[in-house]
């Protein structure tokens, strides 16, 4: 069922193509694949293109997937090592009939419009909440450095 629902996944994101979003399987394991996103919104990331990378287990979509940045972000949802705190991704809140571009929407969206009460990342939500123009300048500072192109 997993190999399936991710085939038509695939398909219906290759026929109509989001803006911003995108991701594929890595060597035809279409329970590994990559993705880009680009902030597209007025925020510090805007023209940033962070690459993730999305791990499907046999039982999606009864199960959310791993999904886990692979470029360094200042960003409160996002941790260290990659890790993304997002409601829709909590097994409590994940739903079998969220499509896999619902996600890549909404992690599109979680890059624009942090959720400092939501942090992975204390001191960085502390940041975003007391200084906006520190916080700000350093996400700008992290896009320049850690992603691998900027768009206009």
């Amino acid at each position: 069922m997993a190999l399936r629902r991710l085939q038509r996944e695939l398909a219906d994101m290759m026929k109509n193509p989001p803006v911003g979003v995108s991701a594929g399987p890595v060597n035809d394991d279409m329970f590994r694949w990559q993705g880009e996103l680009i902030a597209l919104g007025e925020c510090p990331y805007k023209g940033g293109v962070f690459k993730i990378n999305i791990e499907f287990s046999t039982d999606y979509p009864f199960k959310p997937p791993i999904v886990k940045f692979t470029t360094k972000i200042y960003h409160p949802n996002v941790d260290d090592d990659g890790s993304i705190c997002m409601g829709l991704l909590k097994s409590e809140v994940w739903k079998p009939a969220t499509k896999l571009l619902d996600v890549l929407l909404a992690l599109s969206m979680l890059i624009e419009q942090p959720v400092p009460e939501d942090a992975l990342q204390q001191s960085v939500a502390e940041v975003y909440n007391t200084d906006p123009k520190k916080f700000q300048k350093t996400a700008r500072e992290w896009v320049k450095k850690y992603c691998d192109r900027v768009v206009a």
